[in-house]
């Protein structure tokens, strides 16, 4: 008699498909009280009125259809006029700037129409958890090549030289870092731009961080020159610089070839990004800066209060240059990261991300995310204090 076995109706790549390691613990905080968290990488201030006002009219107008495929034209202007305005790099909106739902369709776009089955990405870690994921749902094979604190988690070109084989087809970089805060030098960019001509590689490049630096220059990968451009897919949006996470709105800017590919695919899976959504992302463009300076100098405020409290503590912590994350050393703890990050949310009720789900370079460190109130943040390294007075 054959044996009553459930079968499973997961493909291969789904069920292989790791769960994020960012989820994990925000489960578990989920279902406990008074938890501080440090972990989600959302910025906690509301999208600015003036963006709000604009979503909201645009309902009222009966905005509710499909735009076109590639984004209404106005928000495609807007995007260009601002790379162009910032970086001095140039992009048609008719036909190299595609409206998004977020970076995270942006990033599943560019990998699904650069990569064929077996094709090498390299990218360096840590990183955010979804790049190795959405090289391997294209089909690709993530490289990791790993950063170092001592080096300012700034990844070194050399190594990414040295990880290139005959299947490597793209180089990743996402800087500002998520989870480091690490802002990559000109210098660095310059050299990896001539690795990807001299080997002829694309480069898909993450610059989701762009607006929050501190004090440091965001060096613009396109904008190192027009034969590099010509070879890159920047990747922005609104999310963090805005506060507009929930609206899930981004943009994929690239050459004509490769974007055509993109929008074929998003023309199959999404049709249009959300209608609302890019109406405030228009009004974004238009008035929303002195909101993301104002929302830019507080997060500097409780970067500095993290990271000079996670130093007093004894966790040795790089001075982030950008986004809104501390990646503090927990050597001095005697854990790993994973066993850090459990004790601390369950005896001291404070969330954190272990390094490790970041990849290669992430062990022994843990995420601590700084978009959250400045008095949580004071309650949240008090409650650290009283956790490392016991293992420190």
């Amino acid at each position: 008699m054959q044996a009553n076995v459930q079968k499973s109706y997961l493909s291969k790549r789904a069920a292989e498909l790791k769960p994020s390691g960012i989820r994990k613990f925000f489960d578990i905080a989920a279902t406990m009280k008074d938890v501080i968290s440090l972990g989600i990488g959302e910025p906690d201030f509301t999208t600015p009125q003036p963006i709000l006002q604009a979503g909201m009219r645009s309902l009222e107008q009966g905005e509710t259809h499909y735009t076109s495929n590639s984004g209404k034209m106005e928000l495609r202007q807007g995007i260009a006029d601002n790379l162009f305005k910032r970086y001095n790099v140039k992009y048609d909106p008719a036909t190299e700037i595609i409206a998004t739902v977020g970076v995270s369709e942006a990033l599943y776009l560019a990998f699904n129409a650069l990569l064929d089955p077996g094709d090498e990405v390299i990218i360096p870690t840590p990183c955010f958890v979804a790049y190795q994921a959405e090289v391997y749902l294209a089909g690709g094979v993530p490289v990791e090549v790993p950063s170092r604190m001592e080096n300012n988690f700034s990844v070194d070109p050399d190594d990414i030289r040295k990880a290139i084989t005959p299947r490597t087809k793209v180089i990743f970089i996402g800087y500002p870092s998520n989870p480091t805060g690490a802002v990559a030098e000109r210098e660095t960019m310059v050299e990896i731009a001539k690795i990807a001509e001299e080997y002829d590689l694309v480069v898909v490049s993450d610059e989701i961080y762009d607006r929050l630096v501190y004090g440091f220059e965001h060096v613009c990968f396109p904008a190192l020159g027009e034969s590099i451009k010509r070879r890159t897919v920047l990747l922005g949006g609104f999310s963090k610089s805005h506060a507009m996470t929930g609206w899930r709105i981004g943009f994929a800017a690239a050459p004509v070839e490769i974007l055509a590919g993109m929008l074929r695919i998003h023309q199959y899976t999404i049709m249009s990004a959300p209608t609302t959504a890019q109406d405030a992302a228009i009004e974004a463009l238009k008035s929303g800066e002195p909101h993301v300076q104002d929302m830019l100098a507080e997060y500097d405020r409780r970067r500095k209060l993290i990271v000079s409290g996670l130093n007093h503590l004894g966790l040795n912590t790089f001075e982030p240059r950008g986004a809104f994350y501390a990646f503090p050393n927990i050597s001095a703890s005697g854990m790993d990261d994973e066993t850090f990050a459990e004790k601390l949310l369950h005896e001291e009720h404070v969330a954190v991300v272990p390094g490790s789900a970041f990849g290669l370079g992430g062990q022994g460190f843990v995420r601590c995310s700084y978009a959250t109130a400045y008095e949580k943040i004071e309650e949240a390294l008090r409650r650290m204090e009283k956790f490392m007075q016991r293992y420190g």
